[in-house]
């Protein structure tokens, strides 16, 4: 059974930054993707980084150059990085991993204030 995790959320100020993990526990195909997503409350889900085993990466344009999204393989673990954060940034964020199946994690509140 896999299981998602996240971390690492919470309140920041505009400009600064916060960094989320994705812990993934079980048996794990080694060919997978692992995906951020958000969604702010009346508004639709966005997708926001994603990476593949292999290190390919994707981001959504609304976030390129600020946030970053890395994996530690080793430890089941996958990263973003979020720099420059702003007001309109805040939203809950869930992590999902496709390994011949979805898992998606609870989610966590990320909340920048003005």
């Amino acid at each position: 059974q896999v299981q998602v995790a996240e971390s690492g959320g919470g309140l920041v100020q505009q400009g600064g930054s916060l960094r989320l993990s994705c812990v993934a526990s079980g048996s794990i195909f080694r060919h997978h993707v692992t995906t951020w997503y958000r969604q702010a409350p009346g508004k639709e889900r966005e997708l926001v980084a994603s990476i593949t085993d292999d290190g390919v990466t994707g981001y959504g344009d609304y976030v390129k150059g600020r946030f970053t999204i890395s994996e530690d393989s080793a430890a089941n673990t996958v990263y973003l990085q979020m720099n420059g954060l702003k007001p309109e940034d805040t939203a809950r964020y869930t992590c999902v991993l496709f390994s011949l199946q979805e898992y998606w994690g609870q989610g966590i509140q990320v909340t920048v204030s003005s």
